[in-house]
């Protein structure tokens, strides 16, 4: 067998290969209505939750690598300054330190697992810190009318393709991005991407909007992983139960 057939034989192989997996890559599972299926235990497996943006190691705090896109939270001058004192002040002044509700998108990437469920007309999301929970309406139904006061705010949803789009309002301005002290107001307004890449891997897009403290709408972006341990699932982890302990033993 000459050099020539060798290499058209071996071509003709790769190509068979290819055409095989091809169909394979990029696949994901779908629910009986022919949504993607994002049922299943995820979690953010970065440092986002320590600070949003570059940031090198710290005693107790692990380097990382930004999630914003272009590394830039596009501040007014006020609100920078505001920033800063919360950096100086964050063992003190952090809500995740005194066992708050984290917000959206912080209970996220907090760094614990949380849980989807899928329905046509719902998808509820749970969250191993504080029990937190959300419920998402794919229904159609339009957020109440406001202003209103809340931790975790209100989330309507859509599909836009194969992405679900959730609109969220109604917030508080109690809440951080992260332990760098990174704010917003009660204005503030969350649009979050959910994109399956495949299987296992959710793209997670942010848009952040709050025209009290920001110049013009910024994004995050990050990869949320699917457990696929054995028998995994939520724990507890009520934070605010520990300090008790000293009245309660």
């Amino acid at each position: 067998m000459n050099s020539r057939n060798l290499k058209a034989i071996k071509t003709a192989l790769y190509a068979s290969l290819f055409v095989v997996a091809a169909p394979m890559f990029g696949q994901i599972p779908r629910t009986a209505d022919g949504k993607p299926d994002l049922s299943g235990i995820w979690q953010a497996l970065n440092t986002a939750n320590i600070n949003l943006q570059d940031h090198l190691a710290q005693k107790g705090a692990p380097a990382g690598q930004s999630v914003v896109e272009g590394n830039e939270i596009p501040y007014q001058p006020w609100a920078l300054a505001k920033k800063k004192d919360n950096y100086v002040n964050r063992a003190a002044l952090d809500p995740e330190n005194k066992c708050y509700l984290p917000g959206v998108p912080r209970i996220t990437y907090i760094g614990l697992p949380f849980q989807i469920f899928q329905r046509p007309d719902l998808v509820t999301m749970l969250y191993e810190h504080a029990h937190a929970n959300r419920f998402i309406y794919t229904n159609g139904a339009q957020h109440p009318k406001g202003p209103i006061d809340w931790w975790m705010g209100d989330s309507r949803g859509h599909w836009d393709g194969d992405t679900l789009v959730v609109d969220n309002v109604h917030f508080n301005d109690q809440t951080w991005f992260d332990h760098a002290g990174n704010f917003h107001s009660e204005d503030l307004h969350v649009v979050e991407r959910y994109s399956l890449l495949d299987a296992d891997h959710i793209n997670y897009a942010v848009t952040i909007e709050d025209p009290k403290v920001f110049t013009r709408p910024w994004n995050i972006n990050m990869v949320l992983y699917r457990h696929v341990e054995k028998n995994f699932q939520l724990l507890e982890y009520e934070c605010y139960t520990f300090d008790l302990e000293q009245y309660y033993p």
